[in-house]
């Protein structure tokens, strides 16, 4: 995966421990998740309702939607729990010093 394909997309300080922070990377909603040390990036849109995911806690390694409670798992974008049957697309993330950059191709983390 070439460089170019990365944006920086905010500071590392920006993103609340154990929080969520909605960005907007080529008109598509982003939310970046850090916890436990890692930054997850995930489409900001709940695949059941399609509100911001970014409004949700998080905990246990998921996002919760705010609305109806479905879970979705940081690293898959997979629904843990109901309501949501659809997973959300994940994208790649790196860290360059404090900048986090996200690449908008779906997939795994690349660290």
């Amino acid at each position: 995966m070439s460089d170019e394909e990365f944006v920086k997309v905010c500071r590392l300080a920006e993103i609340p421990e154990d929080g969520a922070l909605p960005v907007e990377i080529d008109d598509t909603p982003v939310v970046l998740v850090r916890t436990g040390g890692e930054v997850f990036a995930l489409r900001d849109v709940c695949s059941h309702a399609e509100v911001a995911l970014s409004e949700g806690e998080v905990y246990d390694g998921t996002i919760e939607c705010w609305l109806h409670g479905s879970c979705f798992d940081l690293r898959t974008g997979k629904p843990t729990n109901p309501p949501a049957s659809a997973p959300v697309p994940t994208y790649r993330v790196r860290l360059d010093g404090d900048d986090v950059l996200v690449s908008l191709r779906s997939g795994s983390q690349d660290d």
